[in-house]
């Protein structure tokens, strides 16, 4: 078991707040995700679970135990940090093996431990080799056959594939989702890439200036952000937001017009409405939900400020009196820059958050 729990947990550097009263509880065997901008608290949140800082405020819990003031060596955790943190003068095997051997574990398991790590990731064949003989990414495996070799409870990831390049990412990625899967142990993983977060986790926490502003699965924190703030920072090209104002025709039906637009909104968006809901809002509509030259009703006419060719897929730039909004379809799709075209925003798909506070306006 390896469930971990913060309790009201604050940490403070002087007069900044870097963790502001954070209340969270990480399932056991879960890949839980910290994401957000730099300076939002994430690192520091790990380093506190890790040990390697003391929170001003608040309890740290493994299972039933609080190990606030545990130091880190007895919390029974691996760190993998985006430096990698190699030993420079060190083989490989040397490198998996410090750790162990810090332990006084028997030499004759030292041995066959490493081993097994290194054919997990996959790095067997570079055990004598030293770490300026290897790539980004093979530097990478061995931090993580390193943390592995030590069967712990907990592994916590500081944005572990931020120094590699694109390619490199895709791969660790899918290694990272298979590890975690192999091992069947409690991750926690700090980054700021959406991308990752929402590919490889079971749930995301997004946070912001120390506070917590969303937690939930990648499909809830993408198809049901809380916020503008999470809205945007989820997904890519990001959320379009559009100033604009609510109309309630009956219990069923609605629109939200602005400068260019109006937008029908459907029955079963106007059940799941606040009651609350205010006139001025912020109408969401991520860019895959805008239908270009469409047969419907449209919902504007908007012209093509940019085209971006990007293989599998098209974004266009579009201009509605002024405002432009991003919209993703299909690279077959002709359409010349200068063009107007009608567009149609997917009422199924559409999100409304208060004109003022940000916040959503849709519950369920």
């Amino acid at each position: 078991m390896a469930k971990i729990r913060l309790d009201q947990l604050t940490k403070q550097f002087g007069d900044v707040v870097a963790v502001d009263d954070v209340t969270l509880e990480v399932a056991d065997r879960e890949f839980l995700t910290l994401l957000g901008p730099s300076g939002c608290g994430k690192t520091t949140t790990l380093n506190i679970i890790a040990g390697l800082e003391t929170p001003t405020s608040g309890t740290v819990w493994f299972d039933e135990d609080e190990v606030t003031h545990v130091p880190p060596e007895q919390r029974d955790i691996a760190m993998v940090f985006q430096t990698y943190a190699l030993y420079p003068h060190m083989k490989v095997f040397d490198n998996i093996a410090f750790g162990l051997r810090m332990r006084n574990v028997p030499k004759s398991d030292v041995g066959k431990r490493v081993l097994l790590a290194a054919r997990t990731m996959d790095i067997e064949h570079l055990i004598q080799r030293k770490p300026r003989e290897l790539s980004g990414g093979q530097r990478q495996r061995v931090a993580l056959a390193r943390a592995i070799v030590r069967d712990p409870r907990v592994f916590l990831l500081d944005e572990p594939l931020s120094n590699l390049d694109a390619q490199l990412r895709v791969i660790m990625r899918t290694e990272l989702k298979r590890l975690h899967a192999e091992l069947e142990k409690t991750f926690v993983y700090v980054t700021h890439d959406q991308a990752e977060s929402l590919i490889m986790s079971d749930r995301i926490v997004v946070m912001k200036a120390g506070g917590i502003q969303q937690v939930g699965t990648p499909d809830e924190i993408y198809n049901q952000p809380t916020n503008t703030f999470v809205a945007t920072f989820v997904g890519s090209p990001p959320i379009n937001l559009l100033e604009g104002k609510l109309k309630r025709i009956n219990e069923s039906t609605g629109q939200v017009t602005g400068a260019g637009f109006t937008c029908e909104m459907n029955p079963l968006l106007m059940k799941r409405l606040s009651h609350s809901a205010t006139t001025s809002v912020r109408l969401g509509i991520r860019p895959e939900d805008i239908e270009v030259g469409t047969v419907r009703t449209p919902t504007a006419q908007a012209t093509v400020a940019v085209r971006e060719p990007m293989g599998s897929d098209l974004y266009l730039t579009l201009d509605i009196e002024g405002r432009s909004i991003k919209a993703r379809t299909r690279p077959d799709v002709r359409i010349d820059r200068g063009e107007v075209v009608p567009i149609y925003f997917d009422s199924n798909k559409l999100h409304l958050f208060d004109g003022e506070t940000g916040r959503t306006l849709l519950e369920g």
